[in-house]
Formats: structure tokens, sequence, C-alpha cells
């Protein structure tokens, strides 16, 4: 087994494969990563059985297939759909992130929790701003297996966001409520009853105003991801982790602090991937409990 090269597969139904996941792979161990571009959910099968029959049992340990994309129902289907395709011995390791969304949410739920003062989810209120999106989505489904009463906030109004919803519930069992905030006034109604913020919309775009937050008396902790100018949430800096969020009683979660999780999330578990002897099937829930124990 020793001398087989380490190969990752990285499929994208996208035209390009992340660079950032592929320099990941390199830096983590695989010595061989290959990128599938355009890849739909039906090809799935075929690729990875070529790749598990073509080394054996044993080479197969040392053979993993990553999957990327911008969605994150389809990553897990891609991800349901390979582990299906195998069968023992002839198996392999399969992790899903895609756009960097499981691993990110990971994190940001994780630094979230280390302010939290109990530590605890249940029954905590969650406002998800950017619910539409993979990473707002993941750091829902997270938060609400965790016991959180999770809003799904749709900027554009609730439908979508309760289609997500519907689907996390049928996927994870968890329930979460998908709301409208496509409107100042809506967002400030939401804003003042939640205890935690989880901002995950488009870079560079303002969601959560400091009049907002002066009327958020309930609110604990705001973590934004956003690394382009100006913040998700109206003074939170890039670096925060545990500052005082001016104009509130809350503290702030940055984007470069979760970043930094993040980065090792990613990075441990596919170092997981090329040590294994067993395969493992990696999503956001695994990369949560690795982001748990990174944050102590």
């Amino acid at each position: 087994m020793a001398d087989y090269r380490k190969i990752l597969h990285m499929l994208s139904p996208l035209k390009h494969v992340s660079p950032f996941d592929i320099n990941m792979a390199v830096d983590a161990g695989f010595d061989v990563v290959v990128p599938y571009t355009a890849v739909e959910p039906g090809e799935v099968t075929g690729l990875v059985q070529d790749a598990i029959f073509s080394r054996g049992p044993s080479g197969a340990k040392r053979t993993g297939v990553f999957i990327g994309g911008k969605n994150a129902l389809v990553a897990l289907d891609m991800l349901a759909a390979a582990r299906k395709a195998m069968f023992p011995p002839f198996q392999i390791s399969v992790m899903a992130d895609p756009s960097g969304s499981f691993t990110t949410a990971a994190a940001m739920v994780a630094k979230v929790e280390t302010h939290l003062s109990d530590r605890r989810w249940a029954g905590r209120r969650v406002c998800v701003f950017g619910g539409t999106g993979v990473v707002g989505f993941a750091a829902a489904a997270i938060a609400a297996g965790e016991g959180a009463k999770v809003a799904l906030v749709g900027y554009d109004g609730a439908s979508r966001v309760q289609k997500l919803a519907d689907d996390a519930k049928a996927r994870f069992g968890v329930e979460l409520a998908g709301v409208d905030g496509s409107t100042d006034g809506l967002k400030a109604a939401l804003v003042k009853d939640a205890e935690v913020i989880f901002a995950a919309g488009r870079a560079g775009v303002p969601i959560v105003d400091a009049a907002q937050l002066a009327a958020a008396t309930e609110l604990k902790v705001a973590a934004d991801v956003n690394a382009v100018p100006p913040a998700g949430v109206a003074g939170i800096g890039m670096q925060d982790d545990g500052k005082p969020l001016a104009g509130s009683g809350a503290v702030a979660i940055g984007p470069l602090a979760i970043g930094n999780i993040k980065y090792k999330v990613e990075a441990g578990l596919l170092r997981q991937m090329t040590e294994t002897d067993k395969p493992l099937y990696l999503d956001f829930r695994d990369a949560f409990r690795l982001a748990r124990e990174l944050v102590g």
C-alpha cells in the first residue's frame, strides 16, 4: 500500500475547479490532483468506479474524490452517488465542500459557539442572512442540528428560503424557518429578537446597519464571513474575535477569524483522507466536528 501514490479526483459541475481547493489538496499530502469540470450528477458513478477498479483494494485506500461546485444540495447528491457506486473492498474516501461553504460554515458556527456564555445552541434564536447561499444554508443546518431556533432570511422574500428549509428538514431532520428579509423594516424586526446573527451574504453588500444593531438588545454574537468591504454587519472588523460590537451588547467575529479556522478544517479533512485505512464520507457535519476540536 505504501507504494501507491495519493491521488485526488476533484469533481465540479462548474466550468472550473477551485484553485484554492487544488492548493489545499496538494498541501494536505495528495501527490496527484486531477480536476474534472462540468460534471453532471449522473456521471459520478462511472467516474468513481473508474477510479476504484484501476488500483485494486489497496490502491483504493490511497485514492479520494473531492466534490466542489456552488450548490450544497447538488454536492450532497453527488457525494451520495459516489458512495452508492462503491462496495467492499473497492471503496475510496469522498469529501464535499462546494465553494468551501461547508468548512466555512462549520468554522463560523464553531467560532460563535466559543463566545456563547454556556456554549449551548439549544433554544438560541439565530438569524442567518444570505440564507439562499451555500454558506448560510450549511450554517443554518448545523446550528439547527444543535437545537437552535434558526430563521433562514431571504433578501428577496420567503419563498426560496422556505424551499431550502423544507429541503433541510427532509434531508437532515432539522427545523428551519424561511423568513422574509426583503426590506429594512423586516430585517430590523428579525434582528431585534435575535441572539446570534450569521451574515453570509454577497461580498461587499451591507446587510445589518448600526441602527438595527442598536435595537438588537438580545444579541450576543454577530459573525460575518464577508471579507470585501463594506462589512455585512456594521462595525465588524476583519480580525475581530470576540471584540465588543460597537453600538450593541454583542461581540463580533470577523471573516479572518473565521477563515483561519476554515483553512485548518479543510486541510484537516483532506489529511484525514490521505491517512485513513477506512473510507470516509465527509460533509458539513464532519467539518463542524473538526472545527469544534480546533477552536477548543
